[in-house]
Order: structure tokens, then C-alpha cells, then sequence
């Protein structure tokens, strides 16, 4: 048990530039654009991958930078992450958002996603 890194998500003001310019350095592949999303990776197995998010730069203030991981079992995982020291976040989050927000020992948010099914 336990969850693999799925992505490290970025927020910028411009997804796509930055996006674009971050595939080029570290010869990644662009996976996906929307108008607040670019997705990145690598060639080979696709993971981690790189999100890069549409941020408000007026907003207030939240982390920058944050993993995201997808367990097996996400009940189980977000057990295992309570009982070491985790905590959960609103963020303004959906009610049904297919991840949920927590943040370590030190209050530096991440997500954890639902499994494919």
C-alpha cells in the first residue's frame, strides 16, 4: 500500500508559456493544453509529470508549488497520511472534487487523487 508521485503542479500566470518552455528544458513532451491547464512529461513512462495551472496572481496566498499523489486505495491512503501527521485543508475545493487537499507535519499542501478506474 501506499501512493506513487503522479505530479508536481505548478501555478503560473501563463500555463502554457511556462509549460512549453519547462518541456523544452528538460526534454519533456507536451501531453495536454487547455485554457488553464498544460500537462507535461516524460517520453518514456509519462511520470511524474509536470501540471501547470492557471494562477491568479491577485489571489491570496497558497503554495506555488505542490505534489500530487494517486494511491491504490484512497481511504486507506488518506488513513495511513492522517495517523503520520497529515491534515486536511479546505482550499475551496469542490464538495465532489476527485482529490482531496491535505497538508504534512509543516502545513505544505498536496493533493491526493482518486484511482483510475
Amino acid at each position: 500500500m501506499g501512493s506513487r508521485w503522479y505530479a508536481l503542479i505548478v501555478d503560473a500566470v501563463d500555463p502554457e508559456r511556462l509549460g512549453r518552455w519547462w518541456a523544452e528544458v528538460l526534454d519533456h513532451r507536451v501531453e495536454s493544453v487547455s485554457p488553464r491547464e498544460v500537462v507535461i512529461g516524460p517520453a518514456i513512462d509519462g511520470h511524474p509529470r509536470i501540471v501547470f495551472t492557471s494562477h491568479d496572481p491577485e489571489a491570496p496566498a497558497r503554495n506555488r508549488l505542490h505534489l500530487d499523489l494517486r494511491p491504490d486505495d484512497l481511504d486507506a491512503e488518506l488513513e495511513r497520511l492522517v495517523n503520520m501527521g497529515a491534515r486536511h485543508v479546505d482550499v475551496g475545493q469542490p464538495e465532489n472534487a476527485a482529490w482531496v487537499v491535505l497538508a504534512d507535519p509543516e502545513g505544505n499542501e498536496f493533493c491526493v487523487i482518486r484511482p483510475k478506474r
